[in-house]
């Protein structure tokens, strides 16, 4: 009998692990995960790194090499950062050959401090990617207003794009078009179209946001409405007459990741945003704890309908119930692009910190 990872990935849709640390790298962890709970990608943040640096010991040996050589600062981060998911991706690599590049991933974020900088975002993508030297690399690029002008020009450039900070189907609607516009500058050029991008929806954290402002039958149905609404809209974009002529040139799709997909409210299921969001030709990136959770007792309770099944009641029902959707999905785009930029500098500082630690102890950060 299949197992419950098993039957996702059957359905069409791919498990991504949303961490990563040197231990897991180190131990063997991961790459148990890809044997045994079908995952065959990888997602990171500056939270998730903040996190594995500031409490685990896995770097302290690589922070007193590479103080000694000079770096510190966002260039020692990026060195730690790149030789993490190096490996990753090489661990990755089979999927990615044998899909065809459509899965296999790896990501990679620029510094957040650059969501509202369009022109520093690129030049980062472009160095990043270049540096990380693995085809199966993400440079994630948040899809702020700012954004959005990186990532078409990443495109054309021929870096693949893991578009972050996606809340409203408008704002996927926004990033589909970038994608798009990059590949249809890529044809017009004489490029190649085959250039890999997936766009990153979070869900969990609508609810998060307003389960205590609403009712008890449309608390926590929000995310899972916003996750609907956008698949109808992705299935609609891949049935296009766009999207069907750039498939004829041999683009790929812009595949709809669903991220934020670990439960926040305790007296929820610990794996609700993964049974509900079961769907093909998509991503559910979730933690490490929650992939845990499904694997061990989860459920695929079902397939998003293509049509997006009772989204449009729920998302006017929620309306009605003083809910303003788009003003929400603007703010939590703000609030997320600061929460990175905060865990960002308090990376920074960790990292300040264990360097003066090498120093004072002569070259080990214990």
């Amino acid at each position: 009998m299949a197992t419950t990872t098993q039957q996702l990935h059957r359905l069409g849709q791919s498990l991504w692990l949303d961490n990563i640390t040197r231990g897991m790298l180190d131990d063997g962890t991961l790459a148990r995960y890809i044997r045994d709970l079908s995952v065959t990608g990888l997602t990171s943040n500056p939270s998730i790194y903040n996190a594995a640096v500031k409490n685990t010991p896995f770097y302290d040996a690589a922070i007193a090499a590479k103080v000694q050589q000079g770096l510190a600062g966002e260039k020692l981060f990026f060195e730690l950062a790149i030789e993490d998911l190096r490996r990753a991706a090489d661990l990755f690599r089979p999927v990615y050959d044998r899909t065809g590049g459509l899965d296999g991933w790896v990501s990679l974020e620029v510094s957040p401090t650059l969501a509202y900088d369009t022109t520093s975002t690129l030049a980062a993508a472009r160095d990043l990617h270049a540096r990380a030297d693995r085809p199966n690399l993400y440079i994630k690029i948040p899809g702020t207003p700012a954004g959005l002008p990186a990532i078409e020009e990443s495109i054309f450039a021929g870096v693949p794009v893991n578009v972050t900070l996606l809340f409203t189907t408008a704002h996927y609607l926004a990033a589909a078009e970038a994608y798009l516009r990059g590949i249809e500058r890529r044809i017009e050029a004489g490029l190649s179209p085959r250039v890999c991008s997936v766009a990153s929806l979070f869900i969990s954290r609508w609810d998060g946001a307003t389960a205590a402002q609403l009712p008890p039958d449309l608390a926590n149905r929000l995310g899972i409405a916003i996750g609907q609404q956008s698949y109808r809209a992705y299935r609609d974009l891949l049935a296009s007459d766009r999207f069907q002529r750039l498939a004829s040139f041999g683009a790929m799709p812009q595949r709809l990741l669903y991220a934020s997909t670990g439960t926040k409210d305790p007296k929820l299921s610990d794996s609700l945003y993964v049974s509900t969001l079961a769907s093909p030709n998509t991503v559910n990136t979730m933690p490490e704890q929650t992939l845990l959770a499904f694997a061990d007792h989860g459920v695929v309770s079902g397939i998003v309908s293509a049509g997006g099944g009772n989204a449009d009641e729920t998302l006017f029902a929620i309306s009605r119930a003083g809910i303003d959707i788009d003003a929400l999905g603007a703010k939590l785009q703000k609030d997320g692009a600061d929460a990175f930029v905060k865990s960002w500098n308090e990376l920074l500082e960790v990292l300040v910190k264990k360097s003066q630690t090498v120093a004072a102890v002569g070259g080990t950060a214990r």
